[in-house]
């Protein structure tokens, strides 16, 4: 039980990283507010679970922020961990990209987390452990074709987790980021799903010859969230499988 008596927000929890995390989070004995889009089968996915309560809203919407925030501290009246993990992948040629699809790629990936760890810092200020854990990428440090929106999207989630950790370190607040590598999510499931030679390709790049798992994430996760990551801050934490070392 080593988040017990804590309140925690997770986003994007209805599958994937986001999901595990809800879930470890809770086993670990926190309340947890599990936050994803409408239509994504929240109560489904979470209804075994009595310590976790359900909010279905778009993190990139006007007002979702606060809206986030209210939810989680008038049901517990406290908030001691956030975790911003939704996040959208957008691929096409910075020539060839709109400029809805750039949009929408930073709308999701950085500017939701920033608002909602804005609105969750008068809480975080006020916890014996409050955190931050954001969601970014070994791509916040690569690049690949096609990708120009998602990696300054995860380079900006990068740099903006250094810059809490600096300002909310005097307040005992930690602000790290994990930066996952192939991981079998929701997201990139289908591609491999059809494409068992794609997934085959990628589990090789691994040191470890495996693609990660979501609950490889929670864990990691677990650990910044709790106690034994009480010293640990403005860290971006690979999750890779060993993924970037011979890039």
């Amino acid at each position: 039980m080593r988040l017990s008596g804590r309140v925690a927000v997770v986003t994007g929890a209805a599958s994937g990283i986001g999901h595990a995390c809800a879930q470890l989070f809770a086993n670990a004995g926190a309340r947890v507010l599990a936050v994803d889009l409408p239509g994504r089968n929240l109560g489904s996915v979470h209804k075994m679970q009595g310590t976790i309560s359900l909010l279905e809203i778009d993190v990139s919407a006007e007002g979702a922020a606060a809206k986030i925030i209210e939810a989680a501290t008038k049901s517990h009246g406290q908030l001691d961990i956030v975790m911003n993990n939704a996040g959208m992948a957008s691929n096409a040629l910075a020539e060839e990209m709109t400029r809805e699809v750039w949009d929408r790629t930073l709308a999701v990936n950085l500017t939701a987390p920033f608002l909602i760890c804005q609105q969750a810092i008068p809480f975080l200020k006020k916890s014996r452990a409050g955190r931050i854990i954001n969601v970014a990428s070994v791509m916040a440090d690569g690049t690949d074709y096609g990708l120009s929106a998602y990696c300054a999207s995860k380079a900006g989630v990068a740099g903006l987790t250094r810059t809490l950790a600096l300002e909310l370190g005097k307040f005992n607040v930690t602000a790290n980021y994990l930066l996952p590598g192939a991981i079998r999510t929701g997201m990139t499931r289908p591609l491999w799903e059809a494409r068992p030679d794609i997934a085959d390709i990628w589990a090789k790049k691994s040191a470890l010859r495996r693609l990660g798992e979501p609950q490889d994430l929670a864990r990691a996760a677990l650990f910044l969230a709790s106690d034994d990551g009480a010293f640990v801050t403005g860290h971006g934490l690979n999750v890779d499988g060993g993924l970037m070392l011979r890039v």
